[in-house]
């Protein structure tokens, strides 16, 4: 057995930290045996500016159900779609204690600043596990693990790689993620692409741990028809962040070649991106609707009654959103690049990434055929429940909260 595979099935049986049991601490109130967890990385919990700040909101969570104390770091700004969409974050969520890291917003140091503060905290904190979420931020990852605390960090994807980023971004970025080879006791990576890269880059074991999901209950179009005259298979959805690597502008184009008097849905904000979703505006026909960012009641009725989720990327760590377009039965088409065929497996239909023709192709194939799109709408809520549950996800993440750390 490879030192992937035994470090992914993490059967190393030497527990690092103790488990958590009925018995009570008589001073912190806590189960003997509980971890007190640091999450820094993501913007700010509750939220969904991001797939980051998803997975930190519904780890974080389940593990304080499960006896264990967290603190977040949250940071200090405006929502990443603007101002209008802030919402009022107090100092507990779900059981999480929130706190907010020094964030300085001005030219783009907002992750910096937040990460630097956000680290200094957690190495002076009385914390056993500092976890990292995103390669950015664990340039950082030094500061605790210097102080003594256990350093997990999370890649949710190759962010360096990421078009928006100017020179100096994606050279902080990549030293984020030098600096979690170098000094992070464990690695999670969430696609065996990326878990290969660092073994070929950098030789160094990574744990594959994917993103979950919750299967949800389907909505009736109702906000959406009155809000934007949206009905029942009425319409093809884009949903996710506006920036170059979701390949947006690839479905924009393949649109103008489809023959149907459905609309296409592009729901989302933009990302430090402005100028791409303008262009995106202008390249648009009339037969495209922006809703703009989206969340709750409007965002379950769009994932509910598409015809079609799209998801044309060229670049991807493992996106929440097509995990949940899934888990409420959509027909599926995706880019092929193996983050995305990794997911669907045969549960979806695939296109050439970056080939609008391909593209276009595939989505009038579907459209002329609805019995096509109900061949992937059977399967798709049971193929991702078997296999992206977040109780079993959560649980895995903690056993690499406790494992022994291999040379």
């Amino acid at each position: 057995m490879n030192k992937i595979k035994v470090r992914e099935q993490l059967k190393h049986p030497a527990a690092l930290l103790p488990h958590a049991s009925s018995r009570k601490d008589p001073v912190s109130g806590r189960a003997e045996g509980a971890l007190h967890i640091a999450m820094f990385g993501h913007k700010r919990i509750p939220g969904r500016e991001g797939g980051v700040e998803i997975v930190v909101e519904e780890l974080s969570s389940r593990i304080v159900r499960m006896g264990h104390a967290v603190t977040c770091y949250n940071r200090v700004g405006h929502h990443v779609s603007g101002a209008g969409y802030d919402e009022k974050i107090g100092k507990d969520y779900q059981g999480v204690r929130l706190k907010r890291a020094f964030t300085l917003g001005r030219g783009g140091l907002a992750a910096v600043t937040s990460s630097a503060s956000a680290a200094l905290l957690t190495a002076l904190g009385h914390y056993d596990v500092v976890h990292i979420h995103a390669e950015g931020p664990a340039f950082m990852c030094w500061l605790p693990k210097l102080c003594g605390k256990r350093v997990v960090v999370t890649v949710h994807g190759l962010d360096w790689a990421r078009a928006k980023w100017g020179r100096f971004a994606s050279w902080y970025i990549r030293s984020g993620e030098k600096s979690a080879v170098k000094y992070a006791d464990e690695i999670i990576v969430l696609s065996r692409n990326v878990q290969n890269y660092f073994m070929q880059n950098y030789g160094r074991d990574t744990v594959y741990i994917p993103n979950g999901v919750t299967i949800p209950e389907k909505r009736e179009p109702e906000r959406i028809s009155r809000q934007f005259g949206l009905e029942k298979d009425g319409y093809v959805l884009f949903l996710g962040r506006l920036v170059p690597e979701k390949g947006v502008h690839y479905l924009i184009q393949a649109w103008k070649k489809v023959k149907t008097d459905k609309k296409l849905v592009i729901t989302g904000g933009s990302s430090d991106t402005a100028d791409y979703m303008e262009k995106l505006r202008q390249m648009a026909g009339e037969n495209v609707l922006f809703t703009g960012f989206q969340q709750g009641r409007v965002l379950e009725e769009l994932y509910s009654s598409a015809c079609i989720y799209v998801l044309p990327s060229d670049l991807e760590g493992m996106p929440l959103s097509l995990l949940e377009a899934m888990s409420y039965g959509n027909c599926c088409l995706v880019s092929d690049i193996p983050e995305l065929t990794e997911v669907v497996e045969d549960q979806a239909a695939v296109f050439r990434k970056g080939d609008v023709k391909d593209l276009a192709a595939h989505l009038q194939i579907l459209l002329d055929h609805p019995e096509q799109i109900e061949k992937y709408r059977e399967g798709a809520a049971a193929y991702v429940e078997a296999r992206y549950s977040w109780e079993e996800m959560t649980e895995r993440t903690l056993q690499v909260y406790r494992s022994r750390t291999q040379g």
